[in-house]
């Protein structure tokens, strides 16, 4: 039975919610602010967290960089803004969703869902990895390994270079890429998509001589392996 965090200092939000994901079948864990959310992460064997932004003592920013430091479980965070300030904010951290309120409890848990299947299709697929010139790609840990250099991702990170380095030269869109990657019918901004592409290629030490994901201008992104030199 998967597990899940749910922390969200309004009591009403995370019982409807720990109602909603009970019935799906998942183990619910209820912090209502950010020291009560790390420790129980750290005192259990968490699949997933659904963070708010706005808690007391800690954020959800501040909660989502903790967890990022050695842990790249599905974080999916909630806000109360429709700007970009605090989506951009919440990618930039780590998170690999995001969801403005208000929402209805059934769009949270597509989104839940859409996420534990990926989780499930890489378990499933033993062994999935791939390597391209210097860059291995292992999303059963993860991780990507370049020149020996183990680099920690995400779960939509690993997820998205797996899918750009499996198909090299070929533009996906960015709603192309919302598609694949989360599932379902994303409600809400393709540039998010921007958001983890730029995480992605901070994380990679980017760029590398032999590889690059490129930039479409008006289009998408390209995963790109260069000729030798003759």
């Amino acid at each position: 039975m998967p597990t899940i965090l749910i922390a969200d200092d309004h009591v009403d939000i995370t019982r409807i919610l720990a109602d909603y994901a009970k019935n799906e079948g998942y183990r619910v864990l209820i912090a209502h602010d950010g020291e009560e959310a790390l420790r129980l992460f750290q005192e259990h064997q968490v699949d997933q967290v659904l963070l708010d932004v706005m808690m007391p003592k800690k954020d959800g920013f501040e909660v989502c960089r903790t967890i990022r430091r050695t842990s790249s479980v599905p974080i999916i965070m909630i806000t109360a803004r429709g700007d970009d300030f605090e989506r951009i904010m919440g990618l930039d951290y780590g998170a690999d969703d995001y969801i403005v309120k208000p929402f209805s409890p059934s769009e949270v848990m597509a989104r839940i869902r859409a996420v534990q299947r990926r989780v499930n299709k890489v378990e499933e697929e033993s062994d999935n990895r791939l390597t391209i010139e210097n860059l291995e790609i292992i999303p059963l840990e993860n991780i990507a390994v370049i020149d020996g250099n183990r680099i920690v991702l995400t779960r939509t990170e690993v997820d998205l270079l797996h899918l750009l380095a499996s198909n090299p030269e070929r533009v996906f869109t960015r709603d192309q890429l919302l598609d694949l990657l989360w599932g379902y019918d994303y409600v809400g901004d393709a540039r998010t998509v921007d958001s983890h592409i730029k995480r992605l290629r901070s994380k990679l030490i980017y760029p590398h001589p032999t590889w690059d994901i490129n930039t479409v201008r008006g289009r998408g992104y390209q995963f790109v392996v260069f000729e030798e030199s003759p």
